[in-house]
């Protein structure tokens, strides 16, 4: 089946006690035991440890990931902590040297206290991956596109390393989704998503997704999500489901804006620089082409001077100055205020995140719509 009929018809179609059509919100904590001599086994007891919303989509993202198994947290975050809580102290991961900051604080800061070793890379080279590994390296974690600046990965070749060292492979999807790109199929262990944003797709939930390779991942991945508890509940498990059925259409629409608006940046006088996958001249768009089926619907510009940026911020009408993206609204977001606002100062300049970097993520609304919103923020 083609990707885009598969987040329709995956299994998960009608609610099988009633015929339904849709998955029902199963809006409880418990249920009942109907055996207490252990000689019978049901498979729900406790909402934490399964309910049969959350299994819904936990076993769509495995089918549309192409994975064995998937799990469902309580944000992006939680499913990323979850995972990285499947090394033990000690251990050493690999991660790219622009990685989303959130990821780079759980690491650098919680799981260091827990004697995790961490070094960040230029990934764009792969043998930059190899030169880190040590005795100690237990996982590489990588990123493509990268938060903020757009940044590819080549997976395939990454992963590959990965591979030949024994190291548990992790990748963050959620630029992508598994309608543009699927990490397994390139080698992963193990893909994680921050669904509160393309997954969801309407700015109205907060959850996190996580797909392992095989079963034998998964039942120790899933150790750590009944233990740790950060699961979504019900109703916010369904908003998620709700939002997968539309993706193909939101981000068909939502990358084609966004490859007309990269192309109109390039030629504004007060833009100096545009990352995009999808423009011929973005570094790695090669090889961006080679294992993902779009440029996806992010992208992020420079202007000339800090003032201009600020004043895009304060002028624009059409797209909200957020955090957050892949919602049916455009969000321009200030990276250096909000996703990587704690990384030290001289760093983010060293990774080329500066105050004049605007990351925009494109929504719904027309394209010449945004590009005149755009004019007008910037003039």
């Amino acid at each position: 089946m083609n990707k885009g009929s598969l987040l329709i018809h995956n299994g998960h179609e009608l609610d099988p006690a009633t015929g339904a059509l849709g998955v029902t919100v199963y809006q409880t904590s418990t249920f009942y035991r109907k055996d207490m001599t252990g000689k019978q086994t049901q498979e729900f007891d406790y909402s934490r440890g399964g309910n049969p919303t959350r299994k819904a989509l936990e076993e769509t993202i495995a089918i549309l990931e192409g994975g064995a198994k998937g799990y469902a947290f309580g944000s992006g975050m939680a499913a990323i902590s979850s995972v990285i809580g499947l090394l033990a102290t000690g251990d050493h991961i690999i991660a790219p040297q622009d990685i989303y900051g959130g990821s780079w604080v759980i690491m650098d800061t919680f799981y260091k206290r827990w004697g995790l070793e961490l070094t960040l890379v230029d990934t764009a080279d792969p043998e930059n991956i190899r030169k880190a590994i040590k005795p100690n390296t237990k996982a590489l974690y990588l990123e493509s596109p990268s938060n903020p600046l757009l940044k590819i990965t080549d997976l395939k070749a990454c992963l590959g390393i990965a591979r030949e060292a024994g190291l548990l492979s992790i990748v963050d999807n959620t630029f992508m989704t598994p309608y543009l790109q699927r990490p397994i199929e390139l080698g992963a262990d193990v893909v994680v998503h921050s669904a509160t944003k393309f997954l969801g797709g309407h700015s109205d939930v907060i959850s996190g997704l996580a797909v392992t390779k095989t079963a034998e991942l998964g039942q120790r991945l899933y150790a750590v999500q009944n233990s740790f508890g950060a699961v979504p509940g019900p109703w916010d498990t369904w908003l998620v489901i709700r939002g997968i059925k539309t993706l193909k259409v939101r981000l068909e629409t939502q990358q084609a804006t966004a490859k007309r608006v990269a192309e109109w940046l390039l030629t504004h006088k007060n833009v100096t620089n545009v990352y995009y996958p999808g423009l011929e001249n973005h570094p790695g768009a090669e090889v961006h082409r080679s294992q993902s089926s779009g440029p996806g619907a992010m992208l992020s510009f420079k202007t000339k001077t800090t003032e201009q940026a600020l004043n895009f911020y304060s002028r624009i009408k059409l797209a909200a100055a957020a955090p957050s993206l892949g919602g049916v609204e455009s969000i321009a977001s200030y990276p250096v205020k909000m996703s990587h606002v704690a990384m030290a100062p001289a760093e983010r300049e060293r990774l080329g995140i500066t105050d004049t970097l605007v990351r925009i993520a494109i929504g719904l609304e027309d394209a010449d719509d945004l590009i005149a919103d755009f004019d007008q923020a910037l003039s």
